[in-house]
Formats: C-alpha cells, sequence, structure tokens
C-alpha cells in the first residue's frame, strides 16, 4: 500500500493551489485521512484531515482558507488552498490510518511529500 501525493508547487501570496492524495493497493477499510506539513526548521504539524464519514479538522492557522475533502471510493483525499501565505511554506505529507484486512489493527501511512512554496 502506497499514498501518492500530487498538486504542489510555487505559487504568489493570495493564489490556490489544489493538494490530491491516492491510497493504491488492496486495502480493507480507510480510517482517517489528512494532510501535514513541516516547514524549514519546524516540526511537522497537522493541517486537517477528514473522517471516513465526512468530519473535519483544521489547524487554526488554516481555518476559513484551505478545505479538506475526500472520495472514499477513489480512496484519495485532497487538499483546497486559497489566499495562500508565505508562511504555508512547507513539504505536504498526506497521511492515512488504513486497515489491510480484517484480521489487522488499524496502521497510519504516510505518502512522500509534496513542496508548496508561496512567494512573489
Amino acid at each position: 500500500v502506497q499514498l501518492q501525493a500530487s498538486g504542489g508547487g510555487l505559487v504568489q501570496p493570495g493564489g490556490s493551489l489544489r493538494l490530491s492524495c491516492v491510497v493504491s493497493g488492496s486495502i480493507f477499510s480507510l480510517n482517517y485521512m489528512g494532510w501535514y506539513r513541516q516547514g524549514p526548521g519546524k516540526e511537522r504539524e497537522l493541517v486537517a484531515r477528514i473522517t471516513n464519514g465526512g468530519s473535519t479538522e483544521y489547524a487554526d492557522s488554516v481555518k476559513g482558507r484551505f478545505t479538506i475533502s475526500r472520495d472514499n471510493a477513489k480512496k484519495t483525499v485532497s487538499l483546497q488552498m486559497n489566499s495562500l501565505k508565505p508562511e504555508d511554506t512547507a513539504v505536504y505529507y498526506c497521511n492515512a490510518f488504513i486497515r489491510l484486512n480484517s484480521y489487522l489493527p488499524l496502521r497510519n501511512y504516510w505518502g512522500q511529500g509534496t513542496q508548496v512554496t508561496v512567494s512573489s
């Protein structure tokens, strides 16, 4: 099972980007899916996450600007980022709690990270 993230890039302040992450491989179930980020010299932090029922949680710094969504059938999670600020610059990682079969517990999986740079 792998998580493949895409959609990062360079954008000017006030601009928008959309990140996507797809889970590949055979799985039994998906639980939480989310996005974390790690800026230069900073620890990795939660940006947003969403349950399989659609309940969401956001970091205070992105509330009102970012929107997380998921498609359970396609095993994808997306992050729409609007009104981007220089302080949003970071490597963004997708994350998912996955159960591979009914006998195994949930396990935390990470994608490879995608760079988001907000600069004029």
